[in-house]
């Protein structure tokens, strides 16, 4: 079947794609944004996670047939051209990026949190990433990353 959908602002078209096909091979494999990593494939760990019509999701839960004609946005469209997102450079400042296989996942979601709850507490942010996993920084420097992000973003810092 051909999928046709919205990435990151710009129409896609997949052809030839299975039924049982995930988004998030998808994106990787047919769309050619690698942005996104497959590490659980089973919606454990986050590191897949895009938003789908605005709502973040796991991709490698959701079939590639269920995105025809809707908007999905990847870490790769978090950025404004050249310009990071001010999560994604706050990342960087803060060390919050290791191994990066789960960064991408974990952008997404803080980004999420910021654009619905712009003062997030530090037990909000806790919950808002509890489905992303992170084996190698012990997530205080993901914590510092998305409190300086929400400061930015509400012009604070």
């Amino acid at each position: 079947m051909r999928v046709t959908f919205t990435v990151n602002g710009r129409r896609a078209e997949a052809d030839d794609v299975w039924e049982g096909e995930s988004l998030l091979y998808v994106l990787r494999e047919r769309v050619g944004l690698p942005g996104s990593k497959n590490a659980c494939e089973q919606g454990e760990c986050g590191s897949c996670t895009v938003y789908l019509d605005d709502v973040p999701v796991c991709s490698c839960l959701v079939a590639a047939g269920q995105v025809q004609d809707r908007e999905v946005r990847t870490v790769e469209g978090l950025a404004d051209g050249d310009e990071l997102d001010p999560v994604q450079a706050c990342f960087i400042k803060a060390g919050a990026v290791q191994c990066g296989f789960c960064t991408p996942g974990l952008l997404v979601q803080a980004h999420a949190l910021i654009e619905h709850n712009p003062a997030p507490t530090d037990p909000e942010i806790r919950e808002a990433l509890a489905g992303n996993l992170c084996r190698c920084t012990g997530y205080e420097k993901i914590l510092d990353a998305v409190r300086e992000a929400a400061a930015i973003k509400a012009g604070v810092a």
